[in-house]
């Protein structure tokens, strides 16, 4: 019998190999998205054929329980957010209910259609919530201290499922995301920026990379690993919560180095240190232990540092010579 899998924020990064994921195994994969967005399920490429999609309003929850009666999914990952963190301090109150309200009012829904004993939830949650840390690396019982609007929301979002969980007995678990990168990026991104930036320079449209703090640390992983992890949590026999992440902290200076190493060039030639590039909120030791889902879910990262930065350079230097995207111009 084929599986239905319902998915929020299905145009974004995640949403797309979440969906080849899925496709690939035989589920029926339905997005959901906001009526003034349809444009963007161009972002699926050569997926979009293959995808359902409604156009639904996730602040309505009525049209959202109509959604959920009507489909029965047997999986609901709700990937909706803001794509970029720092943007969530310019409307707290908007990315409040983009987050938490989307993760109660779908909740809701699993429960008063009757699907509590059929629907499994994955709630996406960040390593952002973990905040201003007192150890590292992090795992599941790590204390939470969220530094921005975006990392409150997904907190507030988190325990909203945990509660659901709990008080419903609804099989609902969240993964709790470190940093996870991919060609898909939006260059608002550091990794992104970083890598168009380093193929404009070399296709010779741009003679700088302007920074910020070059000595600030993540742990990176890659997209297209860390969906797999999603899916795995979904099939487990019970639910449960899961640190995901490399347990690996790399530098933003290591990140350029790899980058610029891709076209053969010295980034040092061409890097320059800008202080509005600089967060205030900056994490120095983001690093995930994912022990647990090593051990529960027998799940670990494929794909390295390197790679990533090597294919991400890739596909910037083959879409800006195919006209696909505009390179970075900088002052000549």
């Amino acid at each position: 019998m084929t599986k239905t899998a319902l998915i929020t924020g299905i145009t974004g990064q995640d949403g797309y190999y979440l969906s080849r994921l899925l496709l690939s195994k035989g589920y029926r994969v339905v997005g959901l998205i906001p009526p003034e967005r349809r444009s963007s399920m161009a972002k699926l490429d050569e997926l979009v054929e293959k995808v359902e999609f409604r156009a639904v309003d996730l602040t309505d929850a009525q049209i959202l329980r109509e959604v959920v009666a009507e489909l029965q999914p047997d999986e609901i990952y709700n990937l909706a957010a803001p794509s970029f963190v720092p943007h969530s301090w310019n409307d707290p109150l908007g990315t409040l209910d983009l987050i938490t309200g989307t993760a109660t009012r779908l909740l809701a829904a699993v429960r008063q259609v009757g699907l509590s004993d059929r629907t499994r939830f994955y709630q996406a949650s960040s390593s952002e919530m973990f905040g201003t840390v007192a150890e590292s690396p992090q795992d599941e019982n790590t204390p939470f201290r969220p530094k921005n609007p975006y990392a409150a929301a997904k907190l507030h979002a988190h325990w909203t499922m945990v509660h659901h969980r709990e008080r419903y007995n609804l099989f609902a678990c969240s993964g709790i995301l470190y940093n996870h990168e991919s060609p898909r990026r939006p260059p608002s991104f550091v990794t992104r920026k970083i890598t168009l930036t380093a193929a404009s320079i070399k296709l010779g449209y741009s003679n700088i990379l302007e920074m910020g703090n070059l000595d600030a640390k993540r742990d990176w992983g890659y997209a297209g690993d860390y969906v797999e992890v999603m899916w795995r949590m979904l099939q487990a026999d019970r639910p449960e919560d899961y640190v995901i992440g490399t347990g690996q902290l790399h530098s933003v200076r290591e990140l350029v180095a790899m980058a610029f190493n891709c076209v053969d060039l010295d980034w040092q030639n061409y890097v320059e240190i800008d202080p509005k590039f600089l967060r205030s909120d900056e994490h120095f030791q983001l690093v995930a232990n994912p022990t647990k889902a090593r051990d529960n879910l027998q799940w670990q990262f494929q794909t390295d540092l390197s790679a990533i930065i090597e294919q991400m350079v890739s596909k910037d230097l083959q879409r800006i010579q195919l006209g696909q995207i505009e390179p970075i111009k900088t002052r000549g």
